[in-house]
């Protein structure tokens, strides 16, 4: 039998000189041609042709190649093989190596003709590749048959190479599992973030921004046809920018690109499955099912997943998927096309399959996009719950967007719901009128409870909420008095098992005792609240609690505690993945080891609440790191970056349910004084109306504290007695009000800017005793390192005197060697030592100085890996370490190195 030369199929394509280095798939590639089969396979537009082409049209490629491309035609069993022989025999005649085997039989039966194939190749010297290109327009049982026993058979010259929209009907798990298959996927074939600004310099004539080239990327997810598609678009639009964020399933050359390469060519019933489910974000197959109204839906998601038909896999399991955001777009756009009546039908239906699954997120949705607003309110009001415990504040302002205001105003839990969106976005304006709104509509309801708005039980709560939300307002305002008196209410109206009333209710009586200043108090009422939350299962709001509670513990002198908790909190954070809480004691642990001198630890704290932070909107949490930041700048003598961070912070402050007993501006004028700016330090004074013969108070006391450092520093450059006597007057008294109300912490910082006073105003010994007292008289006086040493060379000078005496010299020597350290590192070692690790963490650190794995390690120890990596992370930052072995050395320099178990 004479075999035809197809020339059109049978050549390799040639190569565009590249404008993207896909060097990481070529050298899976080349990994490849040592096993039997490479499968290159993802759905259109993938750019399979072209990486093979590109792989085999390198300088060092010197195999025999070839290619045959393939179309529908090529499913006939003889058409295909003789295809396959004429390219084996047009690569060979090449190169000139056509091997002396006769190629018998094939005029005889297609069975005969693999057989002599295999021999064919065993008999040539070349090493061989046989690339198959579009194989799913071939892949036909009786080819597939051929196809496996040719894989199977191999000689060990010859190799695979197949370009497929779809997975062929082949022994893939048999091959994966001996090694013997090599693939190449969607996901391997997407553009990386590099690759796509390559491409986009190399094909656009306009220069793109880097913030565009993400843009695309994340609209294209990496999928190279629409890369193409965009930048051929690119070149019709004057506006780049609106184009880049508007490009969408809807530009034209996407839509007719998966219209004539995907959608064409499916059949009926796959073509409906895909527009109906579009609807869908995300789906499995009993939801599929629910929305099509019937069964079969996970054999057609088989069928799909099997086809490329870009379909996202989003578990191991493949149980959830989505599609393409691009395909979902033009499949959505067909839909409303051609059966736009079924649209509120397959949302509601979808809408039900989620509520019924306890999904509640996208059971609104679905609600809202069907157009159900009464349906999509009272699964809102339902959540409210779930909402106030998880702290998904910006879930449901999203939800609310899409209501219209009156449906919000006449619904009482959803005017509650939105008065606590705004408290939490810092926007006070419209707290007080939403609430008003909330109770008439709630008393509305009540008086008609049959006109289709009957009270849900979320709603009985609400009066509770209400007086919860009035007391934020009032702290926020700074008016005390109607912070407790309305938080009287909320606790007197709340439910005995309603915890999470009660918990808001105790917490602002809490709070307000802390801005009065009175911290035993507020230590007790507020550890009531966290225990209430606590009952309440809301976990998110008991752990950042524990933030208030670690502040308390700090004022009341004891920073050790206030550690305590927080490490513990944050254990039970990581473990539970609330990165919201997470953030937040990582920021508060950082606060205690900037002031005891650990700015290692602090840094690390830092970097790890940044890790839990990102890609969310952590209002909180975000602004006590950025004046965390400032104080750590300030501690390593940067303070153009302190000030930065403080610029930052201000942005970020939201008042509302914390009194603000630090504020931004005066933490800036410290930073003035500090730097010698003492004019524009002045100029914060008159603006903040502070004066040193005002009352004293809470809420006040940091702005007299500034003061007193301004008016210190102002006497050294220009003496005047009159006013060191009126700030040692002010200091009296703020020292007594501190001390009558348990704040150890102001005490001390009191005693020492009292020590500097004195010393300023040339009374040296009288500056010794106080500042013999701050340290003598405080709970923790070693949780003090930056207290003293942020007063710069005053500070200095007098510890340099103070450790000539002995009652002072062991602090003050302390202090000072922490000065030198700090000068010549620019920060200092953690405060942290073995002796404070948990008797767990001694045990952990125990096997650490062992042989045993991670994994060993968990088991003889009884718990998970998981909770191993939680004591090994903490131990590393109590240890000031980065590793296990550095770990086990810290622990025997300091010959506490506890036993092994053996």
């Amino acid at each position: 039998m004479t075999l035809p030369m197809v020339a059109t199929k049978l050549y390799v394509p040639s190569v565009r000189p590249g404008l993207v280095t896909r060097d990481r798939l070529l050298g899976r590639l080349e990994d490849g041609a040592s096993r039997r089969l490479t499968l290159v396979s993802a759905p259109a537009g993938f750019g399979k042709t072209t990486l093979v082409a590109s792989w085999l049209a390198r300088p060092e490629n010197d195999r025999a190649v070839a290619w045959l491309s393939l179309d529908a035609g090529d499913a006939d069993l003889s058409v295909f093989w003789t295809g396959v022989v004429t390219a084996l025999r047009g690569a060979f005649s090449r190169r000139g190596t056509e091997p002396a085997a006769q190629l018998a039989g094939l005029a005889v039966s297609a069975d005969a003709m693999v057989p002599a194939i295999v021999n064919y190749l065993a008999d040539s010297p070349d090493e061989v590749l046989l690339v198959l290109d579009d194989y799913h327009l071939a892949d036909h049982p009786e080819v597939a048959a051929g196809m496996t026993f040719l894989v199977e058979h191999l000689p060990p010259n010859a190799h695979v190479v197949m370009c497929t929209r779809a997975d062929p009907d082949l022994a893939l798990a048999r091959w994966r599992a001996r090694g013997e298959l090599v693939e190449v996927r969607a996901v391997d074939l997407r553009f990386t973030a590099a690759e796509t600004a390559a491409y986009l310099e190399g094909t656009c004539t306009t220069r793109l921004t880097v913030g565009q080239v993400r843009a695309l990327e994340d609209r294209t997810e990496g999928w190279i046809a629409a890369l193409q598609l965009a930048a051929i678009s690119l070149q019709d639009h004057a506006d780049v920018g609106r184009f880049i964020e508007g490009f969408a399933g809807d530009d034209r050359y996407v839509v007719d690109y998966l219209i004539e390469e995907v959608l064409a060519h499916q059949k009926p019933v796959v073509r409906d499955f895909l527009l109906r489910s579009a609807v869908l974000d995300r789906f499995c197959a009993p939801l599929c099912d629910v929305l099509m109204g019937g069964e079969g839906a996970d054999g057609m998601l088989r069928v799909l997943d099997r086809a490329n038909l870009f379909l996202v896999a989003l578990d191991d399991k493949r149980q959830w998927y989505r599609y393409h955001h691009l395909f979902a777009d033009v499949l959505r756009a067909r839909l409303f096309s051609e059966q736009p009546e079924v649209i509120p039908l397959l949302h509601r239906r979808a809408s039900d399959w989620f509520e019924n699954h306890d999904l509640a997120d996208p059971a609104i949705r679905h609600a809202l996009a069907a157009g159900d607003l009464d349906r999509a309110s009272a699964l809102i009001e339902a959540a409210m719950p779930a909402v106030r415990r998880e702290r998904q504040e910006g879930v449901a302002q999203t939800w609310l967007h899409q209501l219209p205001e009156d449906v919000i105003r006449r619904r009482p839990a959803l005017a509650v719901l939105s008065a606590g969106l705004l408290l939490v976005a810092g926007d006070l304006d419209g707290v007080s009128s939403r609430l008003d709104e909330a109770e008439e509509a709630l008393a509305a309801a009540q008086d008609a409870p049959t006109d289709g708005q009957a009270l849900a039980q979320e709603s009985l709560g609400l009066p509770a909420t209400i007086a919860i939300y009035r007391a934020s307002l009032a702290q926020a305002h700074g008016d005390i008095e109607a912070t407790v008196r309305h938080a009287q209410v909320a606790l007197d109206l709340a439910a005995p098992e309603d915890h999470l009333a009660r918990g808001g209710a105790a917490g602002f009586l809490g709070l307000s005792a802390w801005a009065q200043g009175d911290v035993p108090r507020a230590l007790v009422t507020f550890q009531q609240a966290v225990h209430s939350l606590h009952a309440a299962g809301n976990v998110v709001d008991e752990l950042t609690g524990t933030v208030v509670l670690a502040d308390l513990w700090r004022a009341s002198g004891r920073p050790r505690r206030a550690r305590e908790i927080c490490d513990e909190a944050l254990r039970r954070a990581e473990t539970q993945g609330i990165a919201r809480a997470a953030a937040e004691l990582d920021v508060a642990l950082a606060e205690l080891d900037i002031e005891s001198g650990g700015l290692d630890s602090a840094r690390r704290h830092l970097d790890s609440a940044a890790g839990h932070s990102r890609g969310t909107a952590i209002t909180e949490s975000l602004f006590r790191s950025s004046v965390a930041e400032a104080l750590l700048a300030r501690a390593a003598g940067d303070f153009a970056s302190a000030f930065a961070h403080l610029q930052q912070a201000e942005q970020l402050y939201r008042p509302g349910f914390f009194p603000d007993l630090r504020p931004i501006a005066s933490l800036r004028a410290r930073f003035q004084i500090c730097e010698g700016d003492h004019g524009v330090a002045a100029e914060w004074a008159q603006e903040r109306g502070v004066s040193l013969d005002e009352p004293v108070g809470h809420l006040r006391e940091y702005d007299h504290l500034t003061l007193v450092r301004l008016m210190v520093a102002t006497h050294r450059n220009e003496p005047d007695s009159d006013t060191i006597n009126a700030v040692l007057a002010l200091l009296e008294r703020l020292g007594e009000a501190a001390r009558a109300s348990g704040r150890a912490r102001s005490l001390t910082e009191i005693r020492m800017l009292t020590a500097l006073a004195l010393d300023a105003h040339g009374r040296r010994p009288d500056a010794l005793m106080v500042l013999g007292d701050a340290w003598e008289l405080a709970p923790e006086p070693d949780g003090y390192v930056r207290l003293f040493l942020d007063e710069g060379t005053p500070m200095t000078e007098l510890l340099r005197a103070a450790q000539r005496h002995q009652r002072t010299s062991h602090h003050a020597q302390r202090l000072l060697a922490s000065a030198g350290t700090a000068t010549a590192a620019t920060h200092l070692r953690p405060s942290t030592s073995v002796d404070e690790l948990s008797e767990r963490e001694l045990e952990v650190l125990a096997l650490l100085d062992s042989d045993l794995r991670g994994p060993e390690i968990a088991r003889a120890l009884f718990i998970s890996h998981n909770t191993l990596r939680t004591h090994t992370k903490h131990i590393f930052t109590k240890l000031g370490v980065s590793s296990r072995r550095a770990a086990v050395m810290r622990a025997r320099e300091r010959s506490v190195m506890p036993p092994t178990s053996g």
